[in-house]
């Protein structure tokens, strides 16, 4: 199931729109991000987990892209 949003970004004083797509599937679990720098991905991995739970939203055990 993909499922695509909008949401903001922001450098220096200037905002910037981002089209953020995320893919849920069967089968092994697994949380991948693809298109940041290698330690961003560590970080933002973490940041949306917690959000996700923190929310009281279950975490998928499903393979999830981002």
């Amino acid at each position: 199931m993909i499922s695509i949003l909008k949401s903001a970004g922001i450098k220096g004083l200037e905002g910037y729109i981002v089209e953020v797509e995320t893919d849920v599937q069967n089968g092994l679990p697994a949380f991948n991000i693809v298109g940041l720098a290698e330690r961003t991905v560590k970080e933002s991995k973490e940041r949306i987990r917690s959000a996700i739970k923190n929310s009281n939203f279950p975490f998928p055990d499903r393979r999830i892209t981002v």
